[in-house]
């Protein structure tokens, strides 16, 4: 298994509760409201792929594959990319930082199509 890959998806996990945590009680009285949905969804979007990536380690061990591991870090540096410019967004109101926000869909993207073709590989 790639412990690394398994270790930064239960870093990106844990930084996702906690971010969570920091949106419902530290910005939730300082953000305009859409800013705080903007945040929250960089939260979600983090979650998800953290289980993701924890999903793509998991494989890997039972039956190691470059494919599975390639849809972990995409979906690593999706997280990045997309939580990451949501959260800068959201915190300093910089509407330019919403540019490279698709770019890290696209990552995921990349990460799902990956982990697709790995799983029909394996059959």
């Amino acid at each position: 298994m790639n412990r690394a890959l398994a270790a930064l998806g239960a870093l990106s996990g844990f930084v996702a509760v906690a971010a969570g945590a920091f949106g419902a009680h530290a910005l939730r009285a300082r953000l305009d409201p859409a800013l705080l949905a903007v945040f929250e969804t960089g939260v979600r979007y983090q979650m998800y792929h953290a289980l993701a990536v924890l999903l793509s380690a998991a494989l890997d061990a039972h039956r190691p594959a470059p494919l599975t591991r390639a849809a972990g870090w995409c979906f690593l540096c999706g997280t990045v990319i997309f939580s990451g410019s949501l959260y800068a967004l959201a915190l300093t109101g910089l509407r330019i930082l919403g540019a490279v926000t698709p770019l890290g869909g696209l990552l995921f993207l990349a990460g799902w199509a990956t982990l697709i073709l790995s799983f029909a590989r394996r059959s």
